[in-house]
């Protein structure tokens, strides 16, 4: 059955790939209406996060911010599928990383890296940020239920020696790299919600209490890495720039929490000066009435 469904559709999603980014955009264009205005594909869960974190707006001003995010989430959908077939030229001219330079760094002092993301404007493009590294990249994601869908993903990834590897596997992955001797960076989008029987850290985040993920933090602990956070600015349509901030040059000197605090408090910047850029379909502040005495 998972072949089947994989022999299906991925014809449809390979035309889309070969579309020219300016039908591609028209494609998505069509997409929002459907979504947005005909299904209402989360529409209530955005709205309730955008209500809860932004008190101080206005009704009009809410709605605004709904329709910017959901544009940008259909443009989303189908620059991911164009991924596919995208050329590195191409994909090079639109995520520009502006401060190489901290990777070097962190290359010279034989350091791997913690790279903390965010589900803020296009993190899977990112993958094409590895051909100017020396470092192997991991990205550390869930696995896919449809064998096929997940074996095309981590193919995508592969094109720039970048890998995808689970959760589960990430200790033993890194281990070994380590003990090899090579130089790995490991991204992690820590901006989720943990399950609560593995949330070990409460603090605000937009202004509400919730567990945050520390796995990325704990991991640079563990095997002694240096931690980034990598920040993502939409330009224009299609246009991408990816700046780096150094959190920590040595995980080990930090408290427990304090770099995934430091973290978060970036990724409410990117929030606050354009939200439209998050991801707010998900039900991030779920847990935020279960917080432990």
């Amino acid at each position: 059955m998972q072949f089947i469904a994989y022999i299906l559709i991925y014809p449809f999603l390979l035309l889309i790939s070969i579309l020219p980014f300016r039908l591609l955009y028209v494609l998505s264009d069509l997409i929002y209406v459907l979504i947005y205005k005909v299904f209402g594909y989360r529409k209530k869960v955005v709205i309730e996060n955008l209500n809860l974190v932004f008190p101080e707006k206005s009704k009009h001003e809410i709605n605004k911010i709904t329709k910017a995010f959901y544009h940008h989430l259909c443009d989303l959908i189908v620059e991911s599928i164009k991924s596919m077939t995208i050329s590195e030229t191409q994909i090079a001219n639109r995520m520009i990383l502006t401060n190489i330079e901290e990777i070097h760094r962190a290359e010279k002092a034989n350091k791997s890296i913690v790279l903390m993301m965010a589900h803020y404007g296009n993190w899977e493009w990112t993958f094409i940020l590895q051909k100017d590294m020396n470092h192997i990249n991991y990205a550390i994601y869930k696995r896919i239920e449809n064998k096929h869908f997940d074996r095309l993903i981590k193919r995508i990834r592969a094109k720039y020696n970048s890998y995808l590897i689970t959760t589960k596997e990430t200790i033993s992955i890194l281990t070994q790299s380590k003990e090899k001797g090579e130089l790995t960076i490991n991204g992690f989008a820590s901006d989720q919600t943990p399950k609560l029987n593995k949330a070990h850290h409460w603090n605000n985040f937009m202004g509400i209490k919730v567990p945050l993920h520390t796995g990325a933090e704990m991991l640079a602990k563990k095997l002694d890495m240096s931690v980034m956070y990598l920040g993502i600015k939409k330009i224009k349509r299609g246009f991408y720039e990816a700046t780096l901030t150094n959190l920590a040059d040595n995980a080990r000197d930090f408290n427990n929490y304090e770099i995934t605090d430091a973290f978060l408090k970036l990724v409410e910047q990117q929030i606050n000066e354009a939200p439209e850029y998050y991801l707010w379909t998900h039900k991030r502040w779920k847990h935020r009435d279960k917080v432990p005495e």
